[in-house]
């Protein structure tokens, strides 16, 4: 496969799973604000615009001002309508690689929210907007699984989906427990954002199977950490890291591939063996700090052994 082609399907899939996180967050945030006033808002809105990496608004901090800069602000690289927007450009320019189907999905999402605006779906139904982002990212990946031929390029796609997962899921965790670990009195997590936490993983439900009603913290980090079952942990998404790399270097034969292999290996060993007793009482935000760091030097070797690799050692693979 040629390395142009690897890139734009990795990043196709990086794109659209960050256009699906961000959808996710806002959505939970909204359903939040339907029985909070706006001062006990104000923080919950804090943590989903440093999960994000955006800076609060110029304009102001209530809920209409945060859900335009993430969703509609053309100068935010990591807004829905431009990460949507950069996923279907990838995807064009790898048409011929991709499905019939899997194309006319991310044009239709494409095409959605292309024709929306805050003021538009503000005067609608906002959360039912954020609904039908997501269920368009999850469709594509459906069709995806469905349609197109499960060989290197598919496997590039598994990789920045899971990539992607894994390091905004990490940066969301550790937004999240922050406050409770460091006892930081004037942001509180009560339960609901407890709650809220495990909905913007899509995990209450699958949480619940596990260990009942009962929301707790530590249960809550084991779960999203370390379940080895829970497509929205970071043990889950590790696994698949490692499964699709090792598929993509056995269809390559590179020889280069070896340190994105070691890494991922790493990452999915420091989450099989990993004991949430410890991760909480030793430091927290240095052990996520730690899977982040992981995930970009995974991404850098990819870049390295497939994409960004020089002539001269094409030649000697």
């Amino acid at each position: 496969m040629l390395s142009r082609v690897a890139d734009n399907l990795y990043w196709m899939s990086r794109y659209l799973e960050r256009a699906e996180h961000t959808a996710r967050l806002i959505g939970v945030g909204l359903t939040q604000t339907l029985d909070q006033d706006p001062e006990s808002a104000r923080p919950r809105w804090a943590r989903v615009l440093e999960a994000l990496h955006s800076d609060p608004p110029t304009a102001g901090a209530d809920a209409y001002a945060i859900t335009e800069t993430l969703t509609f602000e053309p100068t935010n690289q990591s807004a829905i309508v431009t990460c949507v927007a950069l996923a279907r450009e990838n995807a064009r320019q790898v048409r011929e690689q991709i499905s019939s189907e899997m194309w006319e999905q991310l044009n239709r999402l494409y095409l959605r929210v292309r024709a929306s605006s805050a003021a538009k779906i503000w005067q609608g139904e906002p959360i039912e907007f954020y609904q039908g982002v997501k269920e368009g990212a999850h469709l594509f990946q459906g069709v995806t699984d469905s349609t197109m031929t499960h060989g290197e390029g598919w496997f590039f796609i598994q990789v920045g989906r899971y990539l992607e997962r894994a390091a905004s899921t990490a940066m969301l965790l550790d937004v999240h427990f922050q406050p409770y670990l460091t006892a930081v009195p004037d942001a509180p997590l009560e339960f609901n954002d407890w709650v809220a936490l495990l909905k913007c993983c899509t995990a209450f439900e699958a949480y619940c199977k596990v260990y009942t009603a009962d929301v707790q913290p530590h249960t809550v980090a084991e779960f999203l950490l370390l379940d080895s079952a829970s497509p929205r942990s970071l043990r889950f998404a590790a696994d698949r890291i490692q499964r699709s790399l090792q598929a993509i270097s056995h269809a390559t034969g590179s020889r280069w591939a070896g340190r994105a292999e070691r890494l991922a290996g790493r990452l999915r060993a420091a989450l099989d063996y990993g004991q949430v007793d410890e991760i909480m009482a030793e430091d927290m935000h240095a052990y996520l700090n730690t899977i982040r760091r992981q995930c970009a030097g995974i991404h850098s070797a990819i870049y390295q052994a497939y994409v960004g690799y020089s002539a001269e050692s094409a030649l000697a693979s």
